[in-house]
């Protein structure tokens, strides 16, 4: 029964996902950014499905049944707190600059060497959180359909391609409908159960009001940090989320839908934080049988409830997974092959080379996903990665002019060096094995953990403002970026114009 009704779900997703297809009408820009038509409360829904992902799920309960709630909230609240800060700084600039792809901005700040090397990390990073969002649905299938989890990630990955080639945004949108609508009614009944069942039980030193886990190193104060930081700051950078934001009708509506998606992930992230307390406490279940959540749902809670909050996870990691293969799709056609869009006669180019583009996305993905089968350390490592990097050229560079591609390309090389060296060093990656890249040495400890992330957040944005100090814009490079802007306005003016009057490039 459980997987029949998860399977019912994901069925109606990938119908639905597949019928706004007719919404693209073979432009890119409808594709990309959905035409920049999208209201409040699918631009809300779709940043609070992102948010709300396998990690924020299943990686949450396994996170806080062993180290604490500040150890798995940590990444929901990360994220909320990266939408609250969007909606009060970025969201209303961001969709103002009329930009197809978050690497448009760092091309048209920086110049043309800055994007491909901002892109290329943006790539990297999306396909590891695309990987996360993985794990949990093959594990779900092996638990509950008796697939292996191999064959499970490639179902999954499979049937979020089907939907995201056929409608982009648009399907991503509307399919983030039924996904968020599924995964609040299913935290909310968890949560009922839960407490009429066992109540609310909160071990000792391990709840919210427990704030030693962000004082105390002993208690993974420097790891629950770096989580905080690595989401809340680093997560600025996310491509998914900004691709909504390019999509909302104004930059109001950018505004609004951000904080609507910041209060949904921290109220869902913390029940499911609530939930892993109380069943680890009473129930004695423990990540060593598999993830915490699955084990809840297939030994204990009632056949209702395990379908309504398997679908939710299963709902909200295909939003974030098409989100992820959306973007990263198109910054790789876009920002480093530069194709760009036309509406003119014959097929948009931008179009058809981005859905074939997500072919290897999605093959990487898959791979790392079976390679590393992790779900909150991945998300975080997503965004740890780009916070050294890309968060202060990012940031800083949107409010304060002076800095050049300079400062932008020295910060960024320097904090992958330093977040690459660290990972590779310490031996437990946010407080688990680092199976993802390891060199045995005697130099580093457990006790770098969570430290490493900060040290390299420090480097690349100290880095950035030191370089952009001494080395400001040169005049060539402001050239060079008004240009862009002319080249971003125009596409911009080509699809607001109608369908008569649009330009159709002449054969050379």
């Amino acid at each position: 029964m459980i997987i029949f009704g998860v399977g019912v779900t994901v069925l109606v997703v990938l119908v639905v996902g597949i019928a706004v297809a007719r919404k693209i009408d073979g432009d890119s820009a409808n594709y990309l950014v959905a035409g920049r038509r999208l209201g409040i409360p699918l631009v809300a829904v779709s940043l609070t499905a992102a948010a709300v992902d396998s990690n924020a799920t299943v990686g949450n309960t396994d996170l806080t049944a062993q180290f604490g709630f500040w150890s798995g909230a940590s990444l929901a609240i990360g994220l909320a707190i990266c939408l609250l800060i969007t909606g009060l700084f970025l969201a209303k600039p961001m969709n103002a600059m009329k930009l197809f792809t978050l690497a448009d901005f760092f091309r048209m700040r920086y110049g043309r060497p800055t994007e491909v090397v901002a892109s290329v990390i943006m790539i990297l990073s999306f396909t590891i959180l695309l990987a996360g969002n993985l794990v949990a649905c093959g594990f779900l299938l092996q638990e509950f359909a008796n697939i292996p989890y191999a064959w499970g990630v490639v179902l999954s990955v499979s049937l979020v391609l089907a939907y995201t080639v056929a409608g982009g945004l648009f399907s991503d949108a509307y399919t983030a409908v039924i996904q968020t609508v599924i995964t609040v009614v299913a935290a909310i009944s968890l949560l009922v159960w839960v407490a009429l069942s066992y109540g609310i039980v909160i071990p000792e030193g391990m709840g919210p009001f427990d704030f030693e886990q962000l004082t105390d190193p002993a208690f993974g104060a420097p790891i629950n940090w770096a989580t905080l930081i690595a989401l809340g700051i680093g997560d600025l950078v996310a491509i998914d989320f900004m691709q909504r934001i390019f999509g909302a009708k104004s930059p109001e509506v950018a505004r609004r839908a951000c904080f609507a998606g910041a209060a949904g992930t921290a109220i869902i992230g913390t029940i499911f934080a609530l939930v892993a307390l109380t069943a680890s406490a009473t129930l004695g279940i423990t990540v060593a049988d598999g993830p915490i959540l699955y084990q809840l749902l297939g030994d204990y809670a009632p056949p209702l409830i395990a379908v309504l909050v398997l679908s939710g996870v299963v709902a909200a990691s295909f939003s974030t997974a098409s989100g992820a293969i959306l973007a990263t799709s198109a910054i790789a056609v876009r920002n480093i092959f530069s194709v760009r869009r036309h509406s003119g006669a014959g097929p948009d180019p931008l179009l058809r080379w981005t859905r074939i583009a997500m072919v290897p996305i999605v093959v990487l993905g898959t791979f790392l996903a079976i390679r590393i089968s992790q779900t909150g350390i991945l998300l975080t490592l997503a965004f740890d990665i780009m916070l050294a990097c890309l968060a202060a050229p990012f940031l800083i560079g949107l409010f304060w002019k002076r800095p050049g591609a300079k400062a932008a390309l020295i910060a960024a090389g320097t904090g992958f060096a330093v977040r690459m060296v660290l990972l590779a060093l310490t031996p437990t990656l946010y407080g688990v094995p680092n199976d993802i890249l390891h060199v045995p040495n005697t130099l580093v400890g457990p006790e770098l953990d969570g430290w490493a992330t900060i040290i390299a957040a420090i480097v690349g944005f100290g880095t950035y403002a030191l370089v952009g100090a001494l080395a400001p814009r040169t005049a060539e490079e402001l050239a060079a970026g008004a240009a862009v802007r002319d080249e971003l306005d125009a596409e911009q003016a080509d699809t607001e114009a109608p369908e008569a009057e649009r330009a159709v490039p002449v054969p050379a």
